[in-house]
């Protein structure tokens, strides 16, 4: 196992073990506010790029990207308050390839809002359309799983808690 893989596993166990995620009922409720809340917040973020307010809008993408994110965990029943422990509970559920882009994008609004080293207008405008494709694909996800998909992945954190 490549090093980083074991880092964040060791991370996503520390999640569990200090209670920062939490099992819940699957929701597809609160989900479907979440993902309201990316779409609205991505329109937000598109708003300040007009009005050349880069590092809001950096930090808006983020925020966008990370409620989407979250619609998932909660469509699958599972709290977490903890972003990195939330990323990495994504990444164990479905892979690394769909949490890379909101990596890219906390480490741009980890710059922007506490270093105010903000992006470029050409560099945020690729953000805000990399932060779309994000939601799509995570509200693909939400508002396509089905119960067989709940109880899969439901296995899978029950697999990694016995780990413990």
């Amino acid at each position: 196992m490549k090093r980083a893989n074991r880092a964040n596993l060791d991370k996503l166990k520390w999640c569990f073990k200090k209670k920062e995620i939490k099992i819940t009922r699957p929701s597809e409720n609160i989900a479907s506010s979440y993902l309201q809340l990316a779409k609205s917040s991505l329109k937000s973020a598109e708003i300040m790029l007009t009005q050349r307010d880069f590092l809001w809008t950096t930090v808006m993408i983020y925020y966008a990207e990370y409620y989407a994110l979250y619609s998932f965990l909660t469509r699958i029943g599972l709290k977490c308050e903890n972003h990195l422990c939330s990323i990495l509970l994504t990444k164990l559920l479905l892979g690394e390839e769909k949490v890379k882009m909101i990596e890219k994008h906390k480490e741009k609004r980890i710059d922007a809002q506490y270093y105010l080293k903000i992006g470029r207008a050409n560099e945020i405008r690729k953000m805000l359309n990399e932060a779309k494709i994000f939601i799509i694909s995570f509200e693909d996800i939400v508002v396509n799983l089905n119960e067989n998909d709940l109880a899969n992945f439901r296995q899978k954190i029950e697999n990694f808690l016995l780990k413990l």
